[in-house]
């Protein structure tokens, strides 16, 4: 039987308002497109001054296209709700990229066009797809043959030289460092900061970068040092990356990686030669190997010394067995084992002399090189340090803005995407000679 038609002809025509009614009327309510669980990506997510937040819900296919998109909103009462029910489900904010399990409800307005309302969301959803995307990353870091290649580099006896990727000023880097400067030993180790941004969308290029640019100089370092304090889960999805990953996987040196809490795990852990939980670990292995080698020839001196003794008490008990075997009636033949003892008890003494001057002078130019090589390393890396400071001042904040740049604050953080501002905040402005303030509209 043919279905009746929404739309019956009417040769004068419709009104477009006419015709939209009749959609609406058609649409709305019908229960089959209430209350419906979607699986989507979130685009475009944003919250606007009366706190309703809109993003627009779309679908790509395994190409990356998208295949559907709709508009969406959650009404203020309700995100409020559902913004806190992610958090504490998957330590992360609800944002733009994420997969979702929503449950909508279709509505069309004559006026605004066809939106659907966001009523809940299922939380578990989106953590199983990020566990997805996790190991996806590391069955390509396997399959691509990569996964343990910087496990298998040889890490040296005793790492001095150290290359840190971290955040200047960061918590986590001020943690390493103190820890290993202050180390109870008294362990001298030379150490270089790259700078890198260790959370958000910059993430992954600044800490690429900033192993290329040690890569360039790698005759000066014995390792690599990833450091990150501990932070929400969500801070922490950009080490899960895989041309981060696959970078790290394959860098020439070997990397230390130190990145959250214990209970934190990111890929990165999975690929790098070391993974301990915290920075402050990591400074705490590195002092370990360290002690580890010391420790090392303080058993190889004791050896020695225990070489020496060995050899001196055999002498004795052979010294010894021989004047019981004199003959006493024999004088001519005590006189001539007399001497040869006479000889032993030289020659012993001499020759064990000799073993110990020899291993002394041997172990002082050791040491003398060692000094000498230690005193180049840091002048080398004084030199090198001054360059940087150079550098340093000048790419300052005030040469900057001498050179025509801003600097935008609001409040007490400082602006560094247009995204952070919103209708109505109050911003200032600094210049090289002065600042000003403004309103954004």
């Amino acid at each position: 039987m043919p279905q009746p038609s929404l739309f019956p002809n009417m040769p004068e025509g419709l009104s477009l308002s006419e015709f939209n009614a009749r959609i609406e009327d058609h649409l709305n309510g019908k229960s089959d497109i209430q209350n419906q669980w979607v699986i989507a990506e979130c685009s475009d997510m944003r919250l606007n001054r009366s706190g309703h937040c809109y993003t627009e819900l779309i679908e790509k296919d395994d190409q990356g296209t998208t295949v559907a998109k709709v508009s969406a909103a959650i009404w203020a009462g309700n995100y409020r709700k559902l913004y806190e029910k992610f958090l504490n489900a998957t330590g992360q904010v609800l944002a733009t990229g994420m997969k979702v399990l929503v449950n909508v409800t279709a509505t069309f307005h004559r006026l605004y066009g066809i939106k659907v309302v966001i009523n809940d969301i299922d939380p578990s959803y989106t953590m199983g797809d990020m566990e997805r995307q996790r190991q996806e990353i590391l069955k390509r870091l396997t399959t691509d043959g990569v996964i343990d290649m910087n496990k298998q580099l040889p890490m040296p006896e005793v790492p001095q030289r150290i290359a840190i990727v971290s955040a200047a000023g960061a918590a986590g880097y001020g943690d390493f460092m103190n820890q290993l400067q202050g180390n109870p030993y008294g362990l001298q180790f030379y150490t270089c900061l790259f700078h890198a941004v260790m959370q958000g969308a910059q993430t992954v290029p600044t800490v690429m970068a900033a192993l290329d640019r040690i890569n360039r100089h790698i005759d000066l370092f014995d390792c690599v040092v990833i450091i990150r304090g501990g932070g929400a889960t969500s801070e922490l999805n950009s080490f899960d990356n895989y041309d981060l990953a696959a970078t790290v996987a394959q860098f020439p040196l070997p990397v230390i990686v130190g990145i959250g809490h214990e209970r934190d795990v990111t890929v990165l852990d999975y690929v790098a030669s070391v993974r301990v939980k915290t920075p402050t670990a990591a400074a705490e292995w590195l002092i370990q190997r360290a002690t580890n080698a010391l420790a090392h020839l303080e058993e190889l001196q004791d050896a020695v010394v225990t070489a020496v003794r060995e050899t001196v008490s055999q002498a004795r008990e052979h010294l010894a067995y021989f004047s019981s075997m004199i003959p006493a009636a024999a004088r001519h033949i005590i006189d001539t084992n007399r001497i040869r003892l006479d000889n032993y008890a030289t020659n012993i003494p001499l020759s064990a002399s000799n073993l110990i001057a020899t291993q002394r002078t041997r172990l002082d130019r050791a040491g003398e090189r060692m000094s000498e090589a230690v005193a180049r390393t840091l002048q080398r890396e004084q030199q090198r340090l001054q360059a940087l400071t150079d550098k340093a001042a000048l790419l300052s904040p005030v040469n900057t803005l001498r050179r025509g740049y801003a600097l935008v604050r609001a409040g007490d953080k400082c602006v560094t995407a247009a995204s952070q501002l919103h209708p109505g905040d109050h911003i200032t402005v600094q210049f090289a000679d002065d600042t000003t303030t403004a309103t954004i509209d």
